[in-house]
């Protein structure tokens, strides 16, 4: 590529343009890479192929190559996927999704660090992982001062940018050149003493720059790529996730006839799921109007919920679209510039913006148990799926959180509703509202013993809830000094074992 390409107009950094094999040559074994990438929008698309070619040769001749590596979140198969084939990558955090990769952290070849997403910047910056040595960062195009327009994601992006020794950059042509004045990167960022209050009241409000900055001495190659993020797409909204979108904006209802909530809500954040677009689809027909988001990820239901005017505006810090919303949003990407704002994922997921603003938080479960505790992230209690990404900074500093999970999975053989929990993500502490196709458990202000009886009744599959009740009934006549949370320890997990000893959690 040319000094004269439009997307690369620095003459320093112009003069940097390499091949992908030639630019993976400055990452080394042992080293700690920082990538650009969340939910699959924003990661580079050359550079970890020719990394993983790396490792494969290196392998064959019977060295070893492998990295330690960090992102925003989830990335794709030519990212997580390439690596982690080439066995390449010996420690991932903070989150992922990728299932070869999935594959190598449960058969331990690799190791996971699951955190929460708005901790990871915070924890690197602390020093907590190591020196960082190299950052691979996609971007829309360089500016003739340096200056880099962000793409599709912004994740960790800026952090990595700063911290890492050496940088590597992939300039996007897929990336729409509008994206320029799309984002919003806070540099106030300070450690601890030195950390000042975070001045962000309203969802669209500017805290940084459009821009995000490098020290073009670190900057050792640009790669140039025209490569789509990975865009997969989204099953139409069944009858079990309308359900349960259903009950969520009912009860948005309940609370503002209770008046708990204003007529526009309070700003919105959703995970990435079915439910989640169902949700925005069911409030696209609603009477809500003038509504906000503050998130992390923009799926396809959010930015129809734009659309239509229903939405007013949104905070995030990546997209997340099927393929064909990809094409249409990059078709007519000007139009949504001053709707959508896309933040570092340390701002995006702070706690301190989620609480002071109020932010009504949706996201997924694999199971809870009849007393509130839920499970986000392992399958019978060892195998991770993706990992707790930010569900927990969102639950737990909510106005308002719901736990979405249809009632049973794998044709019913397993309840998502459980005596306890194999594994714990969000504790009954930090658990609000569970919901199921089957109802709705406001768990706000109850017992423990409350909250079973109420979880039991309302959101737990036919085929188990008397199956439930019978076990809470005889927890709590076993345990007369121990009623405030009682459980029958002998049996706690047995649901779990019989699954796996006969395919189905019923005894």
């Amino acid at each position: 590529m040319s000094a004269a390409s439009p997307r690369i107009t620095c003459p320093v950094l112009a003069g940097k343009v390499t091949s992908a094999a030639e630019a993976a040559t400055h990452i080394h074994d042992g080293d700690r890479v920082g990538m650009s990438g969340f939910t699959g929008a924003g990661y580079p698309k050359a550079v970890p192929a020719a990394l993983a070619e790396r490792a494969k040769d290196a392998h064959d001749r019977g060295e070893e190559f492998g990295i330690d590596l960090w992102t925003g979140a989830s990335t794709a198969p030519e990212l997580d996927g390439v690596l982690a084939e080439a066995g390449a990558v010996r420690k991932r955090l903070p989150f992922q999704s990728d299932p070869t990769l999935r594959e190598a952290i449960n058969t331990g070849e690799t190791e996971y660090v699951d955190t929460h997403l708005s901790h990871s910047a915070q924890q690197a910056w602390f020093g907590f992982y190591g020196q960082l040595n190299v950052a691979v960062i996609e971007v829309a195009a360089i500016l003739p001062n340096g200056l880099l327009v962000p793409g599709s994601s912004v994740g960790n992006n800026k952090s990595w940018l700063q911290l890492a020794d050496k940088v590597i950059l992939e300039v996007n042509d897929w990336h729409p050149r509008a994206y320029e004045g799309f984002h919003d990167i806070y540099y106030g960022t300070k450690l601890p003493p030195e950390r000042r209050p975070i001045q962000l009241t309203d969802p669209l409000q500017r805290i940084g720059d459009p821009y995000l900055r490098v020290d073009p001495e670190k900057v050792l190659a640009v790669v140039h790529t025209d490569a789509p993020d990975r865009n997969l797409p989204f099953k139409p909204a069944d009858e079990q996730s309308k359900a349960m979108a259903h009950h969520v904006v009912d009860f948005l209802r309940h609370e503002i006839n209770h008046g708990r909530l204003p007529k526009n809500l309070l700003p919105l954040q959703s995970g990435i799921g079915n439910v989640a677009n169902a949700v925005m689809a069911e409030l696209a027909h609603s009477e809500f109007e003038e509504l906000l988001a503050y998130t992390e990820v923009i799926q396809d239901g959010m930015l129809d919920l734009i659309d239509t005017g229903k939405l007013t505006a949104v905070s995030a810090t990546s997209f997340s679209l099927s393929a064909e919303r990809a094409e249409a949003f990059n078709a007519r990407a000007e139009e949504y510039k001053g709707r959508i704002l896309l933040r570092t994922q340390e701002v995006s997921n702070h706690p301190e913006a989620i609480r002071r603003l109020g932010v009504i938080s949706i996201n997924g479960m694999v199971e809870a148990d009849i007393y509130g505790n839920v499970n986000s992230t392992h399958v019978m209690g060892s195998s991770i799926i993706n990992g707790i990404g930010g569900s927990g900074d969102f639950a737990r500093n909510a106005y308002l959180n719901f736990f979405v999970s249809g009632s049973v999975a794998k044709g019913g053989a397993i309840s998502s509703i459980v005596p306890f929990a194999s594994h714990v993500d969000h504790t009954e502490h930090d658990t609000q509202i569970l919901v199921t196709e089957q109802g709705l458990a406001d768990l706000r202000g109850l017992s423990p013993a409350a909250r079973a009886r109420t979880i039991i009744a309302n959101c737990a599959h036919p085929d188990y809830a008397d199956l439930l009740q019978d076990y809470f009934d005889r927890a709590v006549a076993q345990n007369p000094r121990g009623r405030h949370t009682p459980h029958l320890l002998g049996e706690a997990l047995s649901w779990h074992g019989n699954y796996q000893s006969t395919g189905s959690m019923r005894p």
